[in-house]
């Protein structure tokens, strides 16, 4: 009897060892598939996750590109670098200009500052300008030649600007401000960090979506693993 007994015991110690032997056997395989399967969807994923940072970048040049057309200037928003327009405009305030034909661009006095303020490129104009658009007030205007041509000068400066502005150098009048939005771009620009900034911002992005969406494809994965698992462990007690 004791000798059956050994027997029904290692048999069922027998069928236990194949059993989880079989078990880790469809676990390995499933886990093999499960990876084969995996490395192409990451793929796409990454992928896909590129394509949507280069949308978000090309959007922002899109959104300027509709600022555009919609103001009617190339030239829709500008960032106030110097005093110089004090205090209507400060340094540093976001600017945002419409285009309008030259004979509209309202003429005023220096006396009364009540001119138009428009953008425009003074070279060509001043003997030493800057590579940033000026932002200054029409003190005076003029049509000589076939083209309107404009005198300004800052609010805060004491004499009018040398030279004549011709009409093909405006960019068009101010309309709105956000006063010290700006600050942003001044310094970014004259500490260096625009560029570096950008492409670090840009790395930590798309190395942020990988890694979410490794962590969500694992997530995936553990959790299928379990159900299944917990599946097979419903079978054997059926």
């Amino acid at each position: 009897m004791i000798g059956l007994t050994n027997i029904y015991i290692d048999f069922f110690i027998y069928l236990v060892k194949e059993e989880n032997i079989n078990s880790i056997m469809e676990r390995n395989h499933k886990k093999t598939k499960q990876e084969d399967q995996k490395e192409p969807k990451s793929r796409k994923k990454i992928i896909y996750a590129v394509i949507m940072i280069s949308i978000a970048f090309l959007g922002s040049f899109l959104l300027y590109f509709i600022l555009q057309i919609t103001l009617n200037t190339e030239t829709p928003i500008v960032v106030v670098e110097s005093g110089s327009m004090e205090p209507v405009i400060s340094r540093g305030d976001l600017l945002i200009v419409r285009g309008v034909p030259p004979s509209e661009i309202r003429n005023g006095t220096i006396e009364d500052k009540d001119g138009d303020i428009i953008v425009f490129d003074a070279h060509g104009v001043w003997s030493n300008p800057p590579e940033e658009p000026i932002v200054h007030r029409v003190v005076d205007k003029k049509f000589e030649g076939g083209i309107w041509q404009f005198r300004t000068k800052g609010d805060a400066n004491y004499l009018v600007d040398e030279g004549w502005v011709p009409q093909e150098n405006i960019f068009g009048i101010v309309v709105f401000k956000i006063p010290l939005l700006g600050w942003v771009k001044i310094f970014l620009t004259e500490s260096g960090l625009l560029i570096p900034l950008l492409i670090i911002i840009s790395i930590l992005l798309i190395v942020s979506i990988i890694i979410d969406i490794y962590k969500k494809e694992e997530t995936k994965a553990k959790d299928k693993d379990k159900t299944e698992e917990f599946k097979n462990q419903n079978n054997k007690f059926e």
